[in-house]
């Protein structure tokens, strides 16, 4: 019987709902063909990962870990991803579609000898191989993209599709494999990250973006407050980064991140197609905008015309008083 496999990205000791989204998507098909879904986990300590996989409709759960793998070095990864699936052959291996993946999946490919298809948005699996659908050029064009073979690699993009609830008790096999220190050329001195207690933007529910208009400390502040209420994550555009006025980790868009939360609330940013690529996948747009013609109202499922100076006061306050502040 065939076998979807989809990789479980970790990162700071939680998995990432991306790669849940993946391996939910892989479950479904999986069980509309008669295939296995299975997940893959590597990490230093991945076995403690695999309980939280019960609610995905698994049949089998493999583990890589170890020291090697306790960052993600893309000698290890890759070393430890072809062992799997030398073992395992599965006509599909799923990622979501992060740094980490893009950083080894044409490597990936080419150790096994099998086409990929990288950041889809919508996929389902065939007799021959993978078909679907891939953004380009910015989010402008959706390509219809199709891969033939026994086994196909795909990335898929965040937020692409929901999460399932279906209760399984997967059993768990630990594979071994060895990384000696004279395989890893490339060597991890620091890890830095934004600082403070940020919310992590591409796992984020909600995220509050500040654009041209969010013009001073005041508008900044009005963002914060908000975010803060929501638990939102804190986003911007290019022309905030670039000027100073937010750090250049918090970027949305085709240079920037990409985002799919629950709620994106778009303050001062008149919606240039380069922001929009980043935010295409979000469930629930709301834009805030003085320009009745802004192009970010044409993608936006609300929409409010006025002030962001004038706009978020009120609304702040209401969301203190439904929370009791």
């Amino acid at each position: 019987m065939s076998t979807l496999l989809t990789y479980i990205s970790v990162n700071n000791g939680k998995i990432k709902r991306s790669s849940l989204e993946v391996l939910s998507r892989c479950t479904q098909e999986a069980n509309k063909l008669g295939f296995k879904s299975a997940a893959l986990i590597i990490d230093e300590n991945a076995t403690q990962y695999s309980s939280q996989l019960g609610s995905y409709g698994l049949t089998k759960v493999y583990t890589v870990e170890g020291p090697s793998f306790k960052n993600h070095l893309n000698t290890p990864v890759l070393k430890a991803l072809s062992a799997v699936m030398n073992r395992v052959k599965p006509k599909v291996m799923a990622f979501a579609s992060t740094e980490g993946s893009k950083d080894i999946l044409g490597a990936l490919a080419a150790n096994q000898g099998i086409p990929a298809l990288p950041d889809m948005s919508e996929f389902e699996v065939t007799d021959t191989g993978v078909k679907g659908k891939r953004p380009v050029m910015a989010a402008k064009i959706i390509s219809n993209v199709e891969a033939e073979g026994d086994s196909v690699i795909i990335s898929v993009r965040s937020g692409s599709y929901d999460l399932i609830n279906l209760p399984s008790e997967p059993e768990v096999e630990s594979v071994e494999v060895d990384v000696g220190e004279d395989e890893t050329k490339s060597i991890l001195k620091e890890i830095i990250t934004a600082s403070g207690d940020r919310v992590d933007l591409s796992e984020a529910d909600v995220v509050v973006a500040a654009g041209r208009g969010v013009k001073d400390e005041e508008g900044q502040n009005l963002i914060s407050e908000l975010a803060r209420l929501l638990n939102a994550g804190i986003g911007a555009s290019r022309a905030l980064t670039e000027s100073g006025a937010y750090d250049p980790s918090l970027q949305i868009g085709q240079t920037g991140k990409v985002v799919s939360p629950q709620l994106y609330i778009a303050v001062g940013i008149s919606g240039a197609i380069q922001h929009v690529a980043g935010i295409t996948n979000s469930k629930v747009i709301v834009a805030i905008n003085k320009d009745p013609d802004a192009p970010i109202f044409d993608i936006a499922d609300y929409g409010i015309v006025g002030d962001l100076y004038k706009v978020l006061p009120p609304f702040i306050e209401e969301l203190k008083k439904i929370k009791g502040e």
